[in-house]
């Protein structure tokens, strides 16, 4: 039974998740170090954009079931929802946010608690987490030294929702558990059961967290696929979009669409965590990431070439977003090239980027201007369509007759 439960770190994965166990009727105590985002939710508002998410976190607030703080509290679960970037030229794991949190939680952990690391991490972060809680109370025994006995569950349990429906998919979509004994796995079952409609099926931490990484890595390689081929289209004149459009006829053949690279805090970061664990097998998964990771400054060398056509160019970038129609800018591709656009000094550069109010700092400090698209349309002469928001896709085609335009995401082809 569990009447209270802690969610440690509110962005776009921890905050929606604890909305959701509030209105289940279930005491919620949200942790994050954000003092503002802390702040923002007490009000029964949001710091993030995640569409219905404003309600729910409003009537969660309103009912006394989500309360936020800096400081965790003693409860019945911890679920850790924490960054998990990496570091350094090679692609090193950071796990200094899961050990901050291990820190944090260590000193209100009772007897019979259960603790689950949902952060996608590299395969062994869960048993660090552990360790780091073992060390913090030598009072109380974990998993890796008493199995089944131990006072505190520990498990692993990856999200994958996707942005912009993350409420119904936390529900909706089925769960791996991965819990570091048996009774670990039985008692985070019992937890997630209370909100998630999906099956929960249970199988050891690490397969649990490679299991994260690979889907994760399905995905880049599929996509580093439709980037490779949009490269070798436009060296040969093809026109990509009618290419991938007339192969997928084949009953077995479903090519993704191409973009200016792999953005976000999954796709973009976890096969890294593969490549470094073993990166003598994981030659393909680390191919796909040098694909992706290289069709950023393709992008800017064909702005570059647009703009040497005009004496001053003008050149408008449409999104600045890792995907459609969302306002996450982390490890965004379409941000990347902006920035780089910027920093050469090839002209004047305008953003189009109806989610966000105003542009990062990297953006503003360097000249750039925030605009409507019909102010974009109206003085650009280069136009870079980099994220295919529903906005652009609306647009007038007609509107970009006059204009150079690369068009990454086949919005107006």
């Amino acid at each position: 039974m569990f009447s209270k439960v802690s969610v440690i770190g509110l962005g776009y994965i921890g905050l929606p998740t604890a909305a959701v166990i509030a209105s289940r009727g279930i005491d919620v105590i949200g942790v994050d170090v954000n003092q503002h985002a802390v702040d923002t939710i007490n009000k029964g508002e949001i710091h993030i954009v995640e569409p219905d998410l404003d309600i729910v976190v409003r009537s969660a607030v309103m009912t006394g079931k989500l309360k936020a703080t800096v400081t965790p509290e003693s409860a019945d679960a911890f679920l850790v929802a924490v960054p998990t970037p990496f570091k350094g030229d090679n692609h090193e794991p950071d796990l200094s946010y899961i050990e901050a949190a291990a820190k944090a939680i260590a000193p209100v952990l009772e007897k019979g608690n259960l603790v689950v690391l949902e952060s996608t991490s590299p395969v062994g972060a869960t048993e660090k987490l552990s360790g780091w809680l073992a060390e913090a109370r030598p009072d109380l025994t974990f998993p890796q030294q008493k199995g089944d006995g131990a006072d505190i569950k520990v498990a692993h349990c990856p999200e994958r929702v996707l942005p912009g429906y993350v409420l119904q998919e936390l529900v909706s979509n089925d769960r791996v558990i991965g819990g570091m004994s048996k009774s670990c796995s039985e008692k985070s079952v019992e937890l997630y059961k209370t909100f998630v409609k999906g099956e929960c099926i249970v199988t050891n931490s690490r397969t649990a967290e490679m299991a994260k990484l690979t889907e994760n890595s399905f995905r880049d390689v599929n996509i580093a696929f439709a980037n490779e081929l949009s490269l070798i289209s436009e060296k040969l004149k093809i026109n990509v979009w009618e290419l991938i459009k007339l192969s997928n006829r084949h009953p077995r053949v479903n090519i993704l669409n191409p973009g200016p690279g792999v953005g976000g805090h999954c796709i973009a970061v976890d096969p890294w965590f593969i490549v470094n664990s073993c990166p003598e097998e994981s030659k393909l998964i680390a191919a796909a990431r040098n694909v992706n990771d290289g069709k950023p400054q393709w992008v800017v060398e064909q702005v570059k070439q647009a703009a040497d056509q005009f004496k001053k160019p003008v050149i408008a970038c449409l999104g600045v977003a890792f995907k459609a129609d969302i306002d996450d800018l982390r490890e965004s591709p379409a941000l990347d090239i902006t920035a780089n656009l910027a920093q050469d000094d090839i002209g004047q550069i305008l953003v189009v980027e109806p989610n966000i109010s105003d542009l990062p700092n990297q953006l503003a400090e360097a000249g750039v201007e925030l605009v409507t698209l019909e102010r974009a349309m109206e003085i650009a002469n280069v136009v870079v369509v980099l994220v295919d928001h529903k906005e652009f896709k609306a647009a007038d085609k007609t509107s970009f007759a006059k204009k150079v335009v690369i068009d990454t995401r086949g919005v107006v082809a």
